[in-house]
């Protein structure tokens, strides 16, 4: 039987006296050998490189959003410095909406940390059993050449010397006997690293483990927190419901809310325009026509089910294919009069308390707090110079600095700040001026 030698192993030393057709029995020995080779080569998959930003990067990331969320808290602490003692009925819900929305946060990231875990769980999982069914394997092959080398006699290299064979067979049964040795070599030390490799999965797999019941507990406590702090909402709203009704019909509180939210405008778009951030915006001015109303009836309402997706391009090139933010439906329109006096700068969607609200197109939130007149209040900066802006929150799933894409989540439709029908208040603005979002958005 010939025997082909892997290009791992060096052919023997050379020799001038012949050597017989049959092979010996360490030469078998050498064929087993090899192949043990060949299937023991390391089947453990590699970790998929990532490109990391330097540390330098990092740090000057973490500077601009310290530095944004501190302007951002600066400006809140002015506007409620400045309402002074002008009291309402809503703000009595204040805290606890904050609250609510801080609660729901949690656990809206508590759920995404467990489905992480989980998957990491699953794919550890897998890994084990790739890994133990790698070491029956090698245990088999170690026990074939064991085993072949127990019949063979397990001849070594003196006893090989002192046979008296002639020197060509004898140079050939040491090198094989040597390549058998590493042979069984190499298959034992990559049994140790699968033994190694499966103690620290083991341990991953417990770290693991321990942490998604941390948060499984969390998530129980949080959830009974928000359920004591719901039913606290529900009763101071029942106690002041009939008050805030009735201040919502003042003219002077509408008017005041408006003014409040311009001026938050106006003072985000100078926080925004003082930003070094480099912002590229080739597409037409807002016109006039985006300022005025649409002609469809104001009486009908109109259904909404399609919701954003991820888009490219800047925000003004997307007009037209833009998504309204949640599902529901648009009961008040931009330019339409408003039973307290004034009109709508923007819609009202209905819909019901919890619905996902949705980023229009990516940006970066800007603000995120509670605010008189439009509740938990979040305000995405799209860049030139148009934010998307969204009230009546029950939560707020993102924070000042995080960046958005479109379809992201970033907030739960409800009725904070006292009013009277769960949804989303909804705006869209350029230069600080409202505009018609039904002539940004696609409703089919």
């Amino acid at each position: 039987m010939n025997v082909s030698l892997s290009a791992s192993i060096s052919a023997p030393p050379q020799v001038v006296h012949s050597v017989p057709a049959t092979c010996s029995s360490s030469q078998r020995l050498l064929t087993l050998a090899f192949a043990l080779i060949i299937a023991a080569s390391p089947a453990l998959s590699a970790e998929k490189g990532t490109a990391r930003a330097t540390s330098a990067e990092v740090a000057e990331k973490k500077t601009d959003l310290k530095e944004l969320r501190g302007q951002i808290e600066s400006l809140r602490k002015e506007m409620a410095a400045a309402e002074g003692k002008r009291a309402s009925a809503a703000d009595q819900l204040k805290e606890m909406e904050r609250e609510i929305s801080v609660t729901q946060r949690e656990l809206h990231n508590l759920s995404a940390q467990r489905g992480k875990l989980q998957a990491t769980l699953k794919e550890l999982g897998k890994q084990a059993q790739e890994l133990e069914e790698r070491l029956g394997h090698l245990h088999a092959q170690l026990e074939s050449l064991v085993y072949h080398q127990y019949l063979q006699g397990n001849p070594d290299a003196l006893r090989l010397l002192l046979n008296g064979e002639n020197p060509s067979q004898l140079a050939r049964d040491l090198y094989y006997l040597g390549a058998v040795g590493r042979a069984r070599n190499q298959m034992l030390k990559e049994t140790a690293a699968l033994l190694e490799r499966k103690t620290s999965l083991a341990q991953d797999t417990q770290a693991r483990t321990e942490e998604l019941s941390s948060i499984e507990a969390r998530q129980k406590e949080q959830h009974g927190k928000l359920v004591a702090q719901r039913e606290q909402h529900k009763a101071v709203l029942e106690r002041i419901s009939s008050k805030i009704s009735e201040q919502r019909k003042e003219i002077g509180n509408l008017q005041r809310d408006e003014k409040r939210l311009a001026q938050l405008i106006e003072r985000l778009n100078r926080i925004i325009a003082s930003r070094p951030v480099p912002r590229k915006e080739s597409a037409p001015r807002t016109t006039q026509s985006d300022k005025r109303p649409t002609n469809r009836e104001s009486a009908t309402e109109i259904a909404n089910e399609a919701t954003p997706e991820a888009a490219f391009g800047s925000f003004a090139a997307l007009k037209g294919s833009l998504r309204l933010p949640v599902r529901g439906v648009v009961t008040n329109r931009f330019g339409t009069s408003r039973q307290e006096g004034s009109t709508w700068k923007g819609l009202f969607i209905r819909a019901q308390v919890g619905s996902d609200i949705k980023a229009i197109a990516g940006g970066r939130v800007v603000f995120a707090e509670w605010m008189r007149g439009f509740g938990n209040l979040l305000i995405v900066d799209h860049g030139g110079s148009y934010l998307s802006i969204y009230g009546y929150n029950d939560a707020m799933l993102k924070q000042v600095g995080d960046s958005v894409r479109g379809g992201d989540s970033i907030a739960t439709a409800g009725n904070s700040g006292g009013n009277p029908e769960s949804g989303l208040y909804f705006e869209i603005r350029h230069q600080g001026q409202p505009i018609d979002p039904l002539k940004w958005v696609n409703l089919k």
